[in-house]
């Protein structure tokens, strides 16, 4: 534009700080702010509206609320959409009380909190799982003389169902009912969300009858809740069905249906249909991310395949993906349950996962660090490198923690068997991917 002769406006420059803050890009976002200042421009309520998002998403309260401040001193009236992210932020850090002192500024600003600066805070408290505290800020709106809405109570829904609490997602779906509000697909969804994680699956058959006969249609975020179900329960044959319909429906899969369907093959055992699953999602142009390769490479350590997990984490990296810690997790306690069969690729995969944590600066907890060393012991009784090299990347504190009492409470309590704990992480990697189509107003 600069080329052409024609100087960016406060609008361009909104535009661009909105998207970097949808991108999370905090650091353009500023810098576009401060090319604002730079060019002689007085950010209008808009702009200062966008930044105080910016400073709340990295969860710099102080700086959001001095903003506010600044912008007073500059004449501009702050509005409800000015406070929303600030009340939203302090919620989800944990800090309702100083999230309702928000309120109290918001009124001597002569801005009237509406049911959507309301919604804000349950959000922020549903988002810190803070259920207690978000269910008593519909007492807040009562005294207020504001009534929830649909949003209020769905986002309460979707709080209950990541609890895997059917009962209270029940209770508030029955409340929407009563009060005369509007169901929509987002209401069924937590609905959904609540009887599969806690593996009521004929009663999420019945939630998807009463969306059929209210002519609610099933979106992707919906399927993926049912295949995620019955993924948990290792049955290839009903989420194969569940995709089969996708398709017939003119519902296009996206990564997190075909990561589902992987976890369930996975389960069951199929890690052929699983293989085959990935390049079905390459040839319609769905790229595997770092959960489907994490699921698949849990699926061949499971299946007690090793070297299988370890030619798909290489792929991994050769697609450009980085490994996170639940990758390096799932890799190393495979090959340690495996490194008394003295095969090279064993010892050699051990070290060379080893140095790629260390590298990237990755420790794991107490726990692990018990477990890994419990595996060491049949591997290493004196010691030897690959002791050396795993002992890097326990905790900083495992020297002081390393004798036999704590050791054997720390065991009484692992959780860290290939075959127990670590497929509920896996099966709780969905759940997130689902909340992208929640309100969250």
């Amino acid at each position: 534009m600069k080329l052409a002769g024609i100087d960016h406006n406060l609008k361009t420059y909104s535009m661009l700080i909105n998207g970097f803050i949808n991108l999370k890009d905090w650091a353009n976002a500023f810098a576009i702010f401060e090319d604002v200042v730079r060019d002689g421009l007085k950010p209008d309520v808009v702009l200062y509206n966008n930044i105080i998002r910016a400073f709340c998403g990295m969860g710099n309260m102080d700086r959001a609320l001095r903003t506010v401040d600044e912008m007073q001193r500059g004449r501009h009236r702050p509005t409800s959409r000015t406070f929303m992210p600030i009340i939203h932020g302090f919620a989800r850090a944990g800090e309702p009380r100083k999230a309702l002192e928000v309120f109290g500024m918001m009124r001597r600003s002569g801005c009237i909190p509406t049911v959507h600066t309301f919604n804000a805070l349950v959000l922020g408290l549903v988002e810190k799982r803070q259920m207690e505290k978000a269910v008593e800020i519909l007492d807040e709106m009562s005294l207020a003389g504001i009534s929830p809405n649909e949003h209020t109570y769905t986002t309460i829904m979707h709080g209950y169902a990541s609890l895997g609490d059917t009962g209270k997602a029940f209770e508030y779906f029955t409340k929407v009912k009563s009060e005369g509000l509007e169901l929509d697909v987002f209401a069924y969804e937590a609905l959904l969300k609540a009887c599969c994680k806690s593996g009521r699956m004929q009663s999420a058959l019945a939630v998807t009858k009463e969306m059929c006969a209210q002519k609610i249609p099933r979106n992707t975020f919906v399927y993926n809740i049912l295949i995620d179900g019955w993924a948990r329960r290792g049955d290839v044959w009903e989420a194969a069905d569940l995709v089969q319909q996708m398709k017939q429906e003119g519902v296009q899969p996206d990564i997190h249906t075909y990561t589902s369907f992987i976890n369930a093959c996975c389960k069951a055992g199929d890690m052929l249909r699983a293989t085959k699953t990935i390049k079905e999602m390459q040839a319609v142009g769905v790229n595997p991310n770092v959960k489907t390769y994490t699921t698949l490479i849990h699926g061949w350590a499971r299946a007690s395949l090793p070297e299988k997990a370890l030619r798909c984490f290489e792929e991994m990296k050769m697609a450009g993906l980085k490994p996170d810690k639940a990758v390096y997790h799932c890799l190393m306690t495979s090959l340690l349950s495996r490194a008394t069969v003295a095969e090279e690729y064993v010892y050699s995969g051990i070290l060379s996962l080893c140095r790629e944590m260390v590298q990237s600066g990755l420790t794991v907890d107490m726990g692990t660090a018990v477990h890994w060393s419990k595996c060491l012991r049949k591997i290493e009784r004196t010691g030897g490198e690959i002791t050396e090299a795993l002992q890097k990347t326990f905790p900083p504190d495992w020297n002081l923690c390393n004798n036999l009492d704590a050791k054997s409470s720390l065991e009484a309590n692992d959780r860290l068997d290939i075959s127990g704990d670590d497929e509920d992480e896996v099966d709780d990697l969905y759940y997130d991917t689902n909340s992208d189509g929640e309100d969250g107003e």
